[in-house]
Formats: C-alpha cells, sequence, structure tokens
C-alpha cells in the first residue's frame, strides 16, 4: 500500500478578495478549490497556506512536514521575501517536491531554480484550450485520455523561457491558433518540479475534475522521498554515514526580481 503524501497547497489570495469576477469562480479562495478536489483522494492528506499568514504561509515547519507544495501565485510575485525564497529553495533542492500552477511561472521561487525568465506570451480571451498528452506512459498523465478540452482557459503562447524540460507530458493548444509546452517536469537538487500551465484565476479551471486529477498525479510524482540520512544500507549488508554536500542548498544566493514582460 502506497503511503500518504503531505501536500501544502500555497496560494498568494489577493484577487479572491478584491475581484468580483474571480470570488464568483473561487468564493473561498483557489487554494480552497485545489484543496478540496485533492482531498478527494485518500492517498493525499492537504493543508491550505497563503502569502498573508505568518511567515508568508511558508514556513520552516511546513516546509518541512510537507511532501509536496502545490504553488499558485499571479499579482504578488515580488512579495515573496529573500528569506522566504531562499528556504523554499533549500526545501526543494533538499528534496521537497514542487508543483507550481498557472501564474506561478513567473514566481520567485520557480525562476531561481530553473535560473531563467520563464517569460512567455499570453492572451486572455476565454478561449477553448486543448490539453494534449504526449507522453502517456509518465505518471503524471495516469487515467488521462488522448486530451483534456477546457471551453475558457487564458491563452499561453511559445517561446517559453524555460530550459529544456527533463521530460514533457503535456502540449497545449488554444482556438486562436497558438501551441504551448503545458506539462514540464524539472529535477533541482533532490526535489522535483512539476509546472503546468491551465488556471486563469477567473475561469473555473479548478472545479475541472481532469485538472485536478493531474494535479494529484503530480503530488505523488513530485513527492519527496523519505530515507534516513544517517543509516545507508550497501549492497554486503553494512552500512554507510551521510555526508552532506561541500556545496549546502542554504548557500544559494535567491534570483534577483525581474521586471515582467511588456
Amino acid at each position: 500500500m502506497s503511503r500518504t503524501v503531505k501536500v501544502a497547497v500555497w496560494n498568494e489570495f489577493r484577487q479572491e478578495k478584491t475581484d468580483p469576477a474571480v470570488q464568483d469562480v473561487y468564493p473561498l479562495g483557489i487554494h480552497v478549490a485545489i484543496a478540496e478536489g485533492l482531498s478527494k483522494y485518500r492517498d493525499l492528506a492537504v493543508e491550505t497556506a497563503t502569502l498573508d499568514d505568518p511567515e508568508q504561509g511558508l514556513s520552516e515547519e511546513l516546509l518541512q512536514h510537507s511532501d509536496v507544495l502545490v504553488w499558485w501565485g499571479h499579482k504578488a510575485h515580488e512579495e515573496i521575501s529573500n528569506d522566504t525564497l531562499a528556504r523554499v529553495q533549500k526545501a526543494v533542492l533538499s528534496g521537497l517536491g514542487l508543483v507550481v500552477l498557472h501564474s506561478g511561472h513567473y514566481s520567485r521561487i520557480f525562476r531561481a531554480l530553473l535560473g531563467t525568465r520563464a517569460t512567455l506570451f499570453y492572451r486572455e480571451a476565454a478561449e477553448k484550450s486543448r490539453i494534449w498528452v504526449v507522453n502517456p506512459a509518465h505518471p503524471v498523465a495516469a487515467g488521462i485520455e488522448r486530451f483534456i478540452e477546457l471551453d475558457r482557459e487564458e491563452m499561453y503562447g511559445e517561446p517559453f523561457e524555460v530550459p529544456q524540460p527533463d521530460e514533457l507530458v503535456f502540449v497545449s493548444w488554444f482556438a486562436g491558433g497558438q501551441v504551448f509546452r503545458s506539462g514540464l517536469c524539472y529535477q533541482r537538487g533532490m526535489g522535483r518540479i512539476f509546472y503546468f500551465q491551465p488556471g486563469h484565476e477567473s475561469y473555473p479551471t479548478y472545479h475541472n475534475p481532469e485538472i485536478i486529477r493531474v494535479i494529484r498525479n503530480a503530488c505523488r510524482w513530485a513527492a519527496r522521498s523519505r530515507p534516513d540520512p544517517e543509516r545507508v544500507p550497501t549492497a554486503d549488508g553494512g552500512e554507510v554515514g551521510f555526508l552532506e554536500s561541500p556545496r549546502r542548498s542554504d548557500s544559494l544566493e535567491p534570483l534577483e526580481p525581474l521586471e515582467p514582460p511588456g
């Protein structure tokens, strides 16, 4: 029997408080909608956190006891402090899984871990989108048919300024003709990262059970493993100690803020 994965769903939770169009779709917040969807899966234990919580909702305690962090942000990327960024960066490099959703591509943590600006083209046109499965054997695509169709989604278009992904799981097509690499896998240090494109704040994307299933699959795929670092078995039955890398993850400098794309 597989172990329960501890998931923390983090959201900046700003537009839901001020924008009636967003409030109509997510009256309790995007994080609550995602958490409610994920909680239907018995193999996940889900909690939520937001930017205005103590320590910006990303305390050392939360990062240590979570197996994966789901991240949604849009308007408040640069409010993430250097201390918070360094804390999350260290946690991911040490094994915490990270699932970045929609406009979280421009979050400080995603850009810091990938080392690029993560810019792209976009258009808010409420147009039809098809999220095509291009790697059906990948665990993140489990249970998904050839594509997921959304009646309304914000267009994201190539080129997407990110490193070549380790694996590509989804490619999206939009009715306006654009395509976008919409499901990307990375490894940074000991941590796995999955980026998933759909999720505009005023569209009901996170009420779609197929979208939630992808996020659930991504949480299981990205979740940290928890071996005992002090006692590692060897082939002859003996044990070896654990030696931390001379380049400690907490010595990495956070990426400086960048101006948003024009």
